[in-house]
């Protein structure tokens, strides 16, 4: 299938790009080219090819989960920058210091 510089100059103005006229025959040949890729593809008989929607096997790349020892205490809040009771410490996110909603 060959388009005609018209059919890139239309295809241009619909994206709004402003082409030289070395660009749109540059794209002319390459559009065309694609175009005939997919020609020669809609000839292929698929009739017999289930639909998929995955062509490759799928595969889990996460480890297994496994039951191991965490770290100590304090050495999880070694660094945290306040911490009450074992516990880190945040501000809080709605309301005052005193629990009330501003």
């Amino acid at each position: 299938m060959t388009l005609s510089r018209a059919d890139v100059e239309h295809v241009a103005a619909l994206a709004r790009l402003g082409l030289t006229t070395d660009e749109v025959e540059t794209l002319r040949e390459q559009l065309s080219s694609i175009l005939d890729h997919i020609a020669m593809l809609d000839r292929l008989d698929t009739a017999t090819i289930p639909p998929t929607a995955q062509v490759i096997p799928l595969t889990n790349v996460l480890r297994d989960d496994e039951e191991r020892p965490s770290l100590p205490r304090a050495a999880v809040l070694a660094n945290a920058p306040r911490q009450t009771d074992g516990f880190f410490e945040v501000h809080a996110v709605l309301g005052g210091a005193d629990g009330e909603e501003a």
